[in-house]
């Protein structure tokens, strides 16, 4: 328990530390169920239909970051977090991490309530994808050997996970492409701890308002699917 949640990394062990307690709140309540539609909803899972009804209900574009489906959903999805999280939350710091995690997820889940609007989605995935993005970008902005070499095994990494969203029935591929583009704007707007002016001040603010004209423009999007 001690070398999972390391306190060098305080928000990758806090995304654990959460992520892995729904998990077990679904199972203590609901048992063998603990993966059906109706308990995926109760505990957070992104349902687009319910959010265009009652759009107060927005904050489930966080928490089905939180929220899995199954075993092997959720165990993949944290043994990847447990590394990826860990290298990332290094490079960009605490803060800002934590800021890259929600935000990259909150963007994937946009994307499915965009661009594929019927269907629930939860998990993880969003956010990791987003991680991915991150380090790849700065793989090519980067003088850090380290980040270079890093994030052309994510580059890699992430073809052959796209390529498995694509071919691989139930996975959502809206939510993983989201993922990415969210990271990728941030990775330009969070400046490294390393590198702290990587991008300049100008490509920052441009990367900032594009993000956000992008969460406007997809959010009214969902909402008009009739």
């Amino acid at each position: 328990m001690k070398e999972i949640f390391d306190k060098r990394y305080p928000v990758t062990s806090f995304f654990l530390l959460v992520t892995g307690f729904v998990f077990l709140l679904m199972l203590i309540t609901t048992g063998i169920n603990f993966d059906q539609v109706k308990t995926l909803f109760q505990f957070g899972a992104m349902y687009g239909p319910i959010i265009r009804l009652f759009p107060e209900q927005f904050w489930r574009l966080f928490s089905a970051i939180f929220v899995h489906i199954g075993w092997e959903h959720f165990i993949v999805n944290m043994i990847s977090l447990y590394f990826l999280g860990q290298q990332v939350e290094e490079i960009f710091g605490s803060k800002q991490f934590f800021l890259l995690y929600l935000l990259s997820g909150m963007m994937g889940n946009l994307f499915v309530f965009a661009f594929t609007p019927k269907v629930l989605a939860a998990g993880a995935s969003t956010s990791l994808y987003g991680l991915f993005a991150a380090i790849i970008v700065l793989r090519y902005a980067t003088r850090s050997p380290y980040i270079q070499q890093l994030g052309q095994s994510y580059l890699t990494l992430f073809v052959i996970n796209i390529i498995g969203s694509i071919l691989i029935p139930g996975i959502s591929l809206a939510g993983h492409i989201g993922g990415a583009v969210g990271g990728a704007f941030l990775a330009v707007i969070f400046p490294v701890k390393w590198e702290k002016r990587m991008f300049s001040t100008s490509q920052r603010i441009g990367a900032t308002v594009l993000f956000i004209a992008l969460t406007v423009f997809l959010f009214y999007k969902g909402m008009s699917y009739v």
